[in-house]
């Protein structure tokens, strides 16, 4: 297993750790197999959506926004209940296929670490399994 580790820089943020994925899987010499994606964070999750246009993530993290505001009527007494929200719908992991060493994703798709109750330092941990 590889652990990866970041620091998040607000209260709510998408961050792309696709090249970090990538360089665990090249580290390992996979050529065919699968990768699981796992943050152990309740206030914090792991997306598969796109990168190319930046405004994407901006939306994705608006409408959780939206869906799960701030000032609500929430009775957990830290004050987070939003953050556990997001973090239950979005999840806290990916799987994604590996071929020819490389991650398989749509030309579109990034893999995101996603911060919902930051800033802070956070961990992903990473199974690698070879199906060579």
């Amino acid at each position: 297993m590889k652990e990866i580790n970041v620091r998040t820089n607000s209260r709510t943020e998408m961050i792309d750790i696709t090249s970090l994925v990538q360089a665990a899987v090249e580290e390992r010499k996979v050529k065919s197999g699968i990768c699981v994606i796992f943050t152990p964070h309740t206030t914090a999750a792991v997306t598969i959506n796109e990168n190319a246009d930046p405004d994407v993530p901006i939306d994705i993290i608006s409408a959780l926004e939206r869906a799960f505001p701030q000032t609500a009527n929430y009775r957990h007494a830290e004050g987070n209940s939003p953050a556990h929200a997001k973090s239950s719908l979005v999840g806290a992991s990916e799987l994604v296929l590996i071929e020819d060493g490389r991650i398989v994703l749509g030309v579109w798709q990034s893999i995101f670490f996603c911060e919902f109750d930051g800033p802070r330092s956070r961990k992903i941990f990473l199974s690698i399994i070879s199906g060579d």
